[in-house]
């Protein structure tokens, strides 16, 4: 048997003693410590209240009001085909391989987290969550499960709005994003790998984080641990206000790397009221392209700094283009706020609404100007997919819009009128029938197309299976191809 020995029987001083000189010790390091340079060294238990909450009491207070959505959706032949690749690439790459059997069409079942923001049962979660799902539940936390219904859901803010029957639901306070810090801490909920009403804290670690022009939202980063199932989740602040909806992560390996990002509820709420009232979303609109300056370019354009937001191009007809921006101009300040990357530019069109005045302080050839105008409506830019999915399953992977009056007189002269493809899926029917981005579809099955409405009617009558042909203009120049349905 492990004793402790027993030393003190051969000390040279007393147990009271060594107490003494060791207090004597710590007690002239503590003073040698804090009067280095003249500053106060923090405690430890100093230390740990700045860098470190309780939040025992507030996950008891907010658990009602988070629930867990579960979504049920058809999974097609191809789509399982696409996710077998990826599999088969990942595993590949890795220590095994294994080839995937052919399978036919499956139910697959997936889940997530929302939040109550009304008592009668409104409640919001992310866009990937609910997208293409035939039917969706939520869990509340007494094990209780109701049918939801998807009123809204838009993408580029990924945001979903969700209802479900019934009233005194325990609605969750909304906070002030715009009041964050950064250094705050910070606590998420949800239902990581299954694992419901899991608490996870940390900080802000950044704000206005942007990905590319297909989100919309600056994006809240933090050090929180979301994983799978998170999404969707509230993110609250130490007063239990919501302050954002956890949305994505930033990972090579498909889990928590210390690099969360949450959607900001400002505009989370925004979103909602649209979708609430109207089921869709109106967006501002100044209709330009901006890039970073880097240290080259800030040479070239005579900057003392790598700071504002280079014009690369500016779209006809549009707002920029009435106030008389041009490419090539670099924007200083937006209504007077600072530029300092084209993400600052980009957020603060995102969070105006449409008829919004704007003025604009730019350099020009050396020369600083003004520039004023009005924002309007963004383009309409959808999905193509037909209408009702339920009796139509053909999805063809590719965004649309209207085209702009200057687009119609370009194409005009040939008599076509047409819509834009603006994104493509790589793995989709178009991307494998050579559809391109920038291509106008001016024909679909035999049918005019003039606006995205057209298109959606002719997707919505497409057959099942078989090939139709598509008309096209790209470059200018007309073409027809084929499009295989299986």
């Amino acid at each position: 048997m492990l004793k402790q020995p027993d030393s003190h029987h051969n000390c040279s001083f007393s147990l009271q003693k060594l107490s003494k000189n060791l207090l004597t010790q710590a007690l002239s390091v503590a003073i040698a410590t804090a009067s280095v340079g003249g500053m106060v060294a923090i405690s430890t238990a100093t230390q740990a209240a700045v860098t470190t909450a309780d939040f025992s009491g507030l996950v008891q207070q907010v658990t009602p009001g988070v629930a867990r959505v579960n979504v049920t959706k058809t999974v097609s032949e191809a789509e399982l085909a696409n996710a077998q690749t990826a599999e088969l690439l990942r595993q590949f790459f890795g220590d095994r391989v294994r080839i995937p059997e052919a399978q036919t069409p499956a139910i697959e079942h997936a889940y997530g987290t929302g939040f109550f923001v009304t008592s009668d049962g409104y409640m919001l979660t992310n866009h990937h969550v609910v997208e293409g799902a035939d039917k969706i539940t939520v869990t509340l936390n007494d094990r209780t499960e109701l049918d939801a219904k998807l009123i809204g859901s838009d993408e580029r803010s990924d945001v979903a709005v969700l209802k479900v029957a019934g009233n005194k639901f325990p609605a969750l306070p909304i906070g002030d994003s715009n009041a964050l810090k950064v250094g705050e801490p910070v606590l998420a909920m949800g239902s990581p790998f299954g694992f419901d009403y899991s608490a996870s804290a940390g900080i802000v670690s950044a704000k206005s984080r942007s990905f590319s022009r297909e989100t919309s939202v600056p994006f809240i980063q933090t050090d929180v641990a979301l994983n799978p199932g998170n999404s969707g989740g509230p993110l609250f602040n130490q007063r239990g206000q919501v302050v954002g909806i956890n949305s994505r992560i930033f990972s090579g390996t498909g889990g928590y790397m210390g690099l969360s990002f949450s959607i900001p509820i400002d505009a989370a709420m925004d979103i909602y009221e649209q979708l609430k009232t109207t089921g869709q979303v109106a967006r501002a609109y100044l209709g330009i392209y901006p890039q970073d300056i880097d240290r080259n370019l800030a040479e070239a354009y005579k900057l003392s700094k790598p700071q504002g937001a280079l014009l690369t191009r500016v779209a006809p007809d549009s707002p920029a283009q009435k106030a008389g921006l041009k490419a090539g101009d670099i924007v200083l300040q937006y209504n007077n706020v600072k530029i300092i990357e084209a993400s600052d530019l980009l957020n603060a069109i995102n969070r105006a609404r449409t008829n919004d005045a704007f003025k604009i302080q730019l350099l020009r050839d050396g020369k600083t100007m003004m520039a004023t105008g009005s924002l309007t409506s963004a383009p309409s830019d959808v999905q193509a997919e037909g209408r009702d999915n339920l009796n139509n399953d053909v999805r063809l992977g590719l965004r649309l819009r209207n085209l702009t009056p200057t687009e119609k007189s370009e194409i005009a002269k040939d008599n076509k009128t047409g819509v834009l493809i603006t994104a493509v899926d790589p793995t989709g029917l178009a991307a494998r029938s050579g559809l391109m981005t920038g291509d106008v579809i001016t024909n679909m099955h035999q049918k005019k197309i003039t606006n995205v409405t057209d298109f959606s009617s002719a997707i919505s009558a497409l057959p099942k299976k078989g090939v139709v042909t598509i008309e096209i203009i790209r470059q200018g120049i007309p073409a027809i191809i084929g499009l295989r349905i299986e």
